[in-house]
């Protein structure tokens, strides 16, 4: 109760007044007497004090109407009521949040989907169609960075085996300068468990950004996902690999729902790969290349029977596109990588259609400056594959 609180003031100012009025009274009568002998008496105390007792005066009717007319309790009252407002928003938000049918996020507001996407997107077949897919739209966003002249943003989304995972996106600069223009997407796998692939690789962005700068590429959003847990090293046992890569449902409608991405698809969603992760990359290219239309492993060592028999299994009308680039001096490499051409190049089915690059021209002063050069060509080879934005 604010009210109440009101009273210890106005008692002190009307005590205080009518001390001051009393003093001032007393003060008068002493200046009476002393003009009666005809004595010189000084009037400003006298005076002081009918200045307080006036002060106090007016403090006590401002403070009595202020109890009377309850403004102070209903200024009160109506905070009290603003504060329940706030919270109740705030839960309403919190809601929102948990609930993923309501839950929607910045970025998803800057790139509403258009009337012929909305027209063309089929309703859910299932309860747990639903499920997922709001499940992945429930998803924000946090910028981290800005590597290379782009954005890097942060998230948690369901993995395959359901549990939360770390993603990471990139956003080139033409992302930001070009506000109605949509995106191919390129997923880059890690070879670390509980870790995003820029985390192993970390001029990957410089990579890139070099190769936009200079016109060999076309502007992509780069996605990193989390590796997923279960083995040391993901992308060594490759025979399980195309499990870890497969078409991950969740992770592919939160992209296209959180940022402005060309439609899912083959003609604009690619792989890439560095060193640990490659053989992922192919993998992914090579198990599901209805979903990913190419493929960059860069510096990689790959099972090429496992693999073969990983894009002999593909589905069938659609053929892989693969580049596998090492350095010059990387003769491990790049023996791995024609390895794997032939075991491809003799597979069965959609293996032997696979359509397969090798890049052995790089050579330079030191690893670091070879790496980043591979990963201009291995992005300038997937801006190639893939559709222009748009």
């Amino acid at each position: 109760m604010v009210r109440p609180l009101l009273v210890i003031p106005l008692l002190a100012a009307a005590f205080g007044g009518i001390w001051l009025a009393r003093g001032s009274l007393q003060r008068w009568r002493d200046l009476r007497a002393a003009e009666t002998y005809e004595l010189a008496g000084d009037r400003w105390p006298m005076l002081l004090r009918a200045a307080g007792a006036m002060v106090c005066g007016v403090c006590v009717t401002a403070l009595t109407l202020l109890t009377a007319l309850g403004a102070f309790g209903g200024l009160g009252r109506g905070g009290q009521g603003a504060d329940r407002a706030q919270s109740a928003a705030d839960a309403a938000g919190a809601g929102a949040w948990k609930d993923p049918d309501s839950a929607s996020t910045a970025r998803q507001q800057a790139a509403p989907p258009t009337a012929a996407e909305s027209a063309a997107a089929p309703a859910p077949a299932a309860p747990a169609a639903a499920t997922a897919a709001a499940s992945a739209v429930a998803s924000r966003f946090d910028s981290v960075g800005h590597p290379a002249g782009g954005e890097l943003l942060q998230s948690a989304v369901l993995g395959p085996d359901g549990k939360p995972r770390n993603i990471r996106v990139w956003l080139p600069p033409q992302y930001a300068k070009e506000p109605n223009a949509r995106f191919p997407v390129v997923v880059m796998h890690s070879a670390t468990p509980s870790k995003t692939a820029d985390a192993e690789v970390p001029d990957v962005f410089e990579g890139i950004g070099a190769a936009l700068q200079a016109g060999r590429a076309r502007p992509f959003i780069l996605v990193a996902p989390e590796a997923p847990n279960g083995t040391a090293h993901p992308c060594e046992l490759v025979a399980a690999a195309p499990a870890a890569v497969s078409d991950d449902a969740t992770l592919r409608t939160t992209i296209a729902s959180s940022f402005r991405t060309l439609p899912p698809g083959p003609a604009s969603w690619g792989a890439l790969g560095v060193e640990g992760g490659a053989p992922c990359a192919a993998a992914a290219g090579l198990a599901r290349p209805d979903l990913y239309g190419a493929a960059a492993a860069v510096s990689g060592r790959y099972d090429a029977a496992a693999l073969t028999q990983t894009g002999a299994e593909a589905p069938a009308g659609s053929a892989a596109k693969l580049l596998l680039a090492a350095a010059k001096a990387d003769a491990p490499g790049l023996d791995a990588a024609r390895k794997l051409q032939a075991a491809l190049k003799a597979g069965q089915g959609p293996a032997a259609k696979a359509e397969v690059r090798i890049s052995d021209n790089v050579q330079d002063y030191t690893p670091d400056r070879e790496r980043l050069r591979l990963v201009r060509q291995a992005a300038q080879f997937l801006a190639e594959a893939l559709a222009k934005a748009s």
